[in-house]
C-alpha cells in the first residue's frame, strides 16, 4: 500500500477507485433488498473508516486514507455536496406547496415541530451535558439538535414514492408535499442556526440576517426572471449548450459563495438556485441529466467516505452509550413518525393512511448527514454524539421500506388514488370484457390493437380495454424530474393509439414508473378486473427461453388467462387455428376462438391431435365446446406422435391466427431459465398467441361456465 502514497495524484486515484467500487457493489445488495442508494453509499463510507477497515487492518486503512489526503477529500466532498444540492433544488418543485389543502399543511408543520421540540428538549435535558464538546454554545447546541431532529430525505422520499406508485395517490400526495416544505424550513432554519454559531456578537448576528434577506430577495427578484427567460429561450431555440452549463455553473457557484461569504453555509445558496430554476420548459431537466452522473456517481460517494472516516462506531463502547444512542433513534422516531401520523389521522385519514405517512416522513437518509457533518465541522456537536446521529439516521432509512410494505402493501394503495376512475356504482353496471394489453416498446403495441379490436367489435356485450406501460426506475434526479410532473411515457404507446384511433377503438392508456413489472402487471390487472392480459413479445438478449423473465412471472402470478401476442405483421383475424388436445390451457384458447367468431366473424379451425385409441371419442369431446357454433368451426382430427410437428403443417395453409395453450405437448413450458428453443414459437409462419389458464380458483371456475365451457382440472382430457 506504499506505493500508492508516491504522489498525492496517484493515492487520490486508488481512493476514488476503492469508493466508487465498494458504493457499487454494497449498492447492488441494498437494491436487492429493496433499499435506497444512499444506505449502500453511507455503509460503504463506515467500511472504510475507523468502524470498520481501521478496526480490522489499521495499517490499510492508515495507508488508504492517511491523515494528510484528508483535505483533498474534504474539498472534493464539500464541491460534490454543492452540485447534489443543486440537484435537490432543481427536483424541489414549487407548485408542491401550493394548494395541496389544510392536511398536509397542518401535517408538514407538526412534523418540524415535534421533533424539533423533542430534539431541543433532549439536548436541555441530558445531551448538551454529556455530548456536547466544551466551547459550543448552549442555544447553539440546542437549536441544532431541534433542527437535526427534523429534517427529512426529500430526494430519497422522492424515489420511493416513484417507485412504489405512490406519487399519484392521496398519500404520495401528502408526504411529497410535507418533506418539500420540510426540506424549505429545514434549511432556513439550519441556515439561522449556522449563522447564531459563526456570530461572534449580536451586531454581527443582526447583520447576517439583514444580508440574508437582501440575498435571498435578489435570488427571488433578479436571478429568477433572468432564468425564466433562460428557460425559454433553451425550450425555443439552441437548446441547452455549453455556455448555458457554464452560465448556470457561473450562477451556482456565485450564489454558493455569497452564502458563504454571509455566514449561512454555501449549501444553501446551491439550494436555494436549484429551487427558483424554472422547472417548465426542460431546462431544470437538461441541466439535471448533464450534471448529476459526475455529482452522484464520482463526487458524492467521496462525501459518504469522508463522513464514514468520521464515523467511529468504537467510541460507542459502553451499554449506557447504546441505550443514549437507541434513545435518540426512539425519540426521532416518536417525534417524526408520530407527530406526522397523528396529524394525518387529526385530518382526516385512515389509521393506515396516516401511519404510511408518518412512515415516509421518518424518512432521514443523505440529508441528516448532510446536516450532522456541518454541525461537526462547526464544532457543536462532538464525534461521538455525531457517530449517535449516523446510527439513527441508518436505522430511520433503512426501516421506511418494510414498514411501507407492511402497514401499507400495493393492494391498499388501488383504494387511494387520488380521481376515481367512475363515478358510477359498480352494481349498476354490467360486467364488461375487460383486456389490459401491456407495452414494453412501440412495435408491439398495433397487432395487439388489431386483435383487441377483433375480440370486442360488432358483440352487445360491453368492453374496456386498457394499454399499460411500465416505465423502469432510475436513480436519476432528472428522472424523478420528468415522471413526478409527468408520469405518463406516451412514447412507447403511440404506435398503438394511432392504430386504435384508426379503427375507432376507446383504449385508456395507464403508465407508472415500477422496480417490480411482472407483479405490478398482475396487480393492476387485478385492480381493473381484467378478464385477460395480453402481453407482448420480443427476442431475449441472452437465453433461447421465450415464456421467461417477466412473462414467466405474469403467467405463473396472474389470476386471469394471460396470453403473449408473437405478432408477424397481424393486420386482420379472418381466420384462427386452435390446436387442441384437451388442458386448461388449450380451453382457454378455445374461450377466445368463440369471442372471435362472435366479434369479428372469425373463421376457426380447430385441430385436434391425438392417438388411435381416442380417436374415435374426438370428434364429439372438441365439439361440445362449441354447442351453438358447430356449423361455423372445422373440425379437424389427426394421430401424430408429435403434436407439435402436426400443428406446424397445418400452420402453413393462411391462417392469420394461431391460438395454443402453454404446455410441454405444444413444445412451451415455462420455465424462467433455460436453453430450451420453444419451436413452435420460433417456426410459426403466423402470428401467434400462446395463452395460459391460471389454476382453477373459485372466481375462475365462475367465469367458465358463465362463458359455457367445461371446467377441468388442467391435465389432458
Amino acid at each position: 500500500m506504499h506505493g500508492f502514497a508516491q504522489s498525492p495524484l496517484t493515492l487520490l486515484i486508488v481512493q476514488l477507485i476503492v469508493i466508487i467500487v465498494l458504493s457499487r457493489v454494497i449498492g447492488r445488495g441494498a437494491r436487492a433488498l429493496g433499499q435506497p442508494l444512499v444506505i449502500a453509499e453511507v455503509v460503504a463510507g463506515i467500511v472504510l473508516g475507523p468502524s470498520l477497515l481501521g478496526w480490522l487492518a489499521p495499517e490499510v486503512m492508515e495507508s488508504l486514507f492517511p491523515q494528510n489526503s484528508m483535505g483533498i477529500l474534504k474539498m472534493l466532498s464539500q464541491v460534490g455536496l454543492i452540485l447534489f444540492m443543486f440537484l435537490i433544488g432543481l427536483e424541489l418543485d414549487p407548485k408542491l406547496l401550493k394548494g395541496r389543502g389544510h392536511a398536509s399543511v397542518a401535517i408538514s408543520h407538526t412534523s418540524i415541530i415535534v421533533p424539533f421540540a423533542l430534539g431541543a428538549g433532549a439536548a436541555v435535558l441530558w445531551l448538551y451535558e454529556s455530548l456536547s464538546e466544551p466551547s459550543v454554545k448552549f442555544s447553539s447546541f440546542v437549536l441544532f439538535m431541534g433542527v437535526a431532529m427534523s429534517i427529512t430525505a426529500f430526494p430519497v422520499l422522492a424515489r420511493i414514492l416513484t417507485e412504489r406508485r405512490l406519487l399519484q395517490s392521496r398519500v404520495g400526495a401528502i408526504a411529497i408535499t410535507c418533506a418539500a416544505v420540510d426540506d424549505v424550513t429545514g434549511w432556513c432554519l439550519l441556515a439561522f442556526v449556522v449563522s447564531i454559531v459563526r456570530a461572534s456578537d449580536v451586531a454581527h448576528a443582526a447583520w447576517t440576517t439583514l444580508f440574508t434577506v437582501l440575498y435571498i430577495s435578489f435570488m427571488l427578484l433578479a436571478v429568477r426572471p433572468f432564468l425564466a427567460r433562460l428557460g425559454a429561450r433553451v425550450a425555443s431555440r439552441e437548446g441547452l449548450t455549453q455556455n448555458v452549463v457554464a452560465a448556470t455553473l457561473i450562477l451556482l457557484l456565485a450564489s454558493s459563495w455569497a452564502t458563504e461569504f454571509i455566514g449561512i453555509h454555501a449549501l444553501f445558496g446551491a439550494f436555494l438556485l436549484g429551487a427558483i430554476i424554472p422547472k417548465e420548459g426542460g431546462l431544470a431537466t437538461a441541466l439535471a441529466e448533464k450534471l448529476e452522473d459526475v455529482a452522484v456517481v464520482l463526487l458524492l460517494p467521496i462525501f459518504f467516505a469522508y463522513s464514514g472516516l468520521r464515523t467511529q462506531i468504537g467510541l460507542l463502547n459502553s451499554a449506557e452509550s447504546w441505550l443514549t444512542c437507541g434513545a435518540i433513534i426512539l425519540l426521532a422516531c416518536l417525534g417524526k413518525f408520530g407527530g406526522s401520523a397523528v396529524a394525518a389521522r387529526l385530518t382526516g385519514l385512515r389509521w393506515r393512511e396516516a401511519g404510511a405517512v408518518g412512515i415516509l416522513m421518518n424518512t432521514r437518509g443523505l440529508m441528516e448527514l448532510i446536516v450532522l457533518n456541518i454541525g461537526l465541522d462547526l464544532g457543536v456537536i462532538s464525534p461521538k454524539l455525531f457517530t449517535m446521529m449516523v446510527v439513527m439516521a441508518l436505522v430511520t432509512t433503512f426501516m421506511t421500506t418494510p414498514l411501507l410494505r407492511w402497514i401499507y402493501p400495493m393492494d391498499e394503495m388501488a383504494r387511494d388514488r387520488l380521481v376515481p376512475e367512475n363515478s358510477v356504482p359498480l352494481a349498476l353496471m354490467p360486467a364488461p370484457f375487460t383486456v389490459m394489453m401491456c407495452v414494453s416498446h412501440g412495435t408491439a403495441g398495433p397487432g395487439m390493437v388489431t386483435l383487441a379490436h377483433a375480440l370486442t367489435s360488432q358483440g352487445q356485450d360491453p368492453s374496456q380495454l386498457y394499454a399499460l406501460h411500465l416505465i423502469p426506475s432510475s436513480e436519476r434526479a432528472s428522472f424523478h424530474l420528468r415522471h413526478e410532473a409527468q408520469p405518463a411515457d406516451a412514447s412507447a404507446l403511440t404506435p398503438m393509439m394511432e392504430r386504435a384511433n384508426k379503427l375507432s377503438l376507446p383504449i385508456k392508456p395507464l403508465s407508472f414508473v415500477s422496480g417490480e413489472p411482472g407483479a405490478d402487471i398482475c396487480r393492476t390487472a387485478s385492480a381493473k378486473s381484467a378478464n385477460l392480459v395480453l402481453l407482448g413479445w420480443h427476442k431475449p438478449l441472452l437465453s433461447r427461453t421465450l415464456l421467461g423473465g417477466t412473462v414467466h412471472e405474469v403467467m405463473q402470478e396472474a389470476r386471469m388467462d394471460v396470453a403473449v401476442l408473437v405478432d408477424r405483421g397481424l393486420s386482420s383475424v379472418r381466420r384462427v387455428l386452435v390446436p387442441f388436445m384437451g388442458s386448461s390451457h388449450d380451453r382457454a384458447a378455445l374461450g377466445l376462438a368463440r369471442r372471435l367468431m362472435r366479434h369479428a366473424d372469425a373463421e376457426v379451425t380447430v385441430l385436434h391431435v391425438t392417438s388411435p385409441e381416442l380417436k374415435g371419442r374426438a370428434s364429439a369431446q372438441v365439439e361440445e365446446l362449441f354447442p351453438e357454433e358447430g356449423r361455423r368451426v372445422t373440425f379437424k382430427v389427426v394421430e401424430h406422435a408429435e403434436p407439435e410437428e402436426a400443428a406446424l403443417a397445418e400452420a402453413a395453409r393462411g391462417y392469420d391466427l394461431i391460438i395454443v395453450g402453454v404446455g410441454q405437448e405444444w413444445g412451451l413450458e415455462e420455465r424462467l431459465w433455460g436453453l430450451q428453443r420453444e419451436r413452435f414459437i420460433q417456426d410459426s409462419p403466423v402470428s401467434l398467441l400462446v395463452v395460459r389458464h391460471p389454476a382453477p380458483q373459485a372466481e375462475t371456475v365462475l367465469e367458465a361456465a358463465q362463458d359455457g365451457l367445461p371446467v377441468t382440472d388442467g391435465t389432458a382430457a
